[in-house]
């Protein structure tokens, strides 16, 4: 039997009726449309399907859709505004902080939240912030450095 939910992704308001299993990855990805969250390793180790709900990163391929009725999610379609880059987004272009590309929309999110949450973080911050986000083609210096140059962007 389906539910209905009701959930804001990037200030639209959707309403939609999915089966209770359906994971919020796939409500994303298949009903919306939503391509950027990507499914990675469907554990929760890998964080490519990272986005933020009501401002909190979380995996979305380990929960629920029908978690999400009344919340407001933000994945990395809603990060850039008027055809601006977030900072971070910039600064994953000017420190070439991807190569394949796979992981970077859950580190995007990752770092965002972290950016929110602490406007100067030391490397070791960022680091840490990004723990639950895993890479296999950059070793990770040049994300650490496009979370430093988005920090610097932001604070002007």
């Amino acid at each position: 039997m389906k539910k209905a939910i009701n959930v804001t992704v990037n200030g639209v308001g959707h309403n939609d009726e999915v089966e209770p299993r359906m994971l919020l990855v796939h409500y994303l990805r298949d009903v919306l449309g939503l391509t950027g969250t990507h499914v990675g390793c469907e554990t929760s180790l890998c964080g490519a399907c990272t986005v933020l709900l009501d401002g909190q990163a979380v995996k979305s391929c380990t929960m629920f859709s029908v978690q999400a009725d009344g919340a407001s999610v933000k994945t990395i379609e809603g990060f850039a505004s008027n055809g601006d880059l977030h900072p971070v987004q910039e600064g994953f272009w000017e420190r070439h902080g991807l190569q394949c590309g796979y992981c970077t929309p859950g580190m995007i999110v990752s770092a965002a939240q972290l950016l929110d949450r602490n406007a100067n973080p030391s490397r070791e911050e960022i680091c840490h912030g990004l723990e639950g986000n895993l890479c296999r083609c950059t070793g990770y210096q040049h994300i650490i450095e496009a979370v430093e140059y988005a920090a610097k962007k932001a604070a002007g």
